[in-house]
């Protein structure tokens, strides 16, 4: 029997971070999040490009635009969306997600989804902190973890 479980420390292939400045109060400590534990991983600084989007609904179409380049081994999707008393958290919430998704699916390459869906700020500070439960973070290390183990599967 074969069994296959990657690791979490880099040993090739470069990263995008797709972050939303919505809520930039937000999504800057997922961005922080997502580079310490990058870099504790050990990915060199020139292996990870930032890329900024206005919010989550505009990440799918920028994560196929940089997985159409063949320069990404992974993508790590950050932003937050807070629910507020129309629908619309839902459209976009449902849009973002389907769309990265399918995205990941057609490219191959994983694509993390660190977007807070959350019902309060109370909840999203709690989920983007200094501590382990920064959703960057765990966003980051999860890319690793499935761009090591995308290299090292049969095709």
């Amino acid at each position: 029997m074969n069994q296959y479980q990657a690791q979490t420390q880099w040993t090739s292939g470069r990263i995008a971070i797709l972050l939303t400045r919505w809520n930039s109060f937000i999504t800057d400590n997922l961005l922080q999040g997502a580079q310490q534990a990058l870099h504790r991983n050990g990915v060199p600084e020139d292996q990870i490009d930032v890329v900024y989007v206005p919010g989550a609904f505009e990440l799918p179409i920028t994560a196929r635009k940089l997985l159409d380049s063949g320069k990404y081994a992974s993508l790590v999707a950050l932003g937050c969306v807070i629910r507020g008393g129309t629908p619309h958290f839902d459209f976009v919430c449902s849009g973002c997600m389907d769309g990265l998704m399918q995205v990941q699916l057609d490219a191959r390459v994983p694509v993390t989804f660190g977007v807070l869906t959350v019902d309060s700020v109370e909840q999203a500070i709690e989920r983007s902190g200094d501590d382990s439960n920064n959703k960057g973070a765990e966003a980051a290390v999860t890319a690793l973890e499935m761009m090591n183990l995308m290299q090292e599967l049969p095709l």
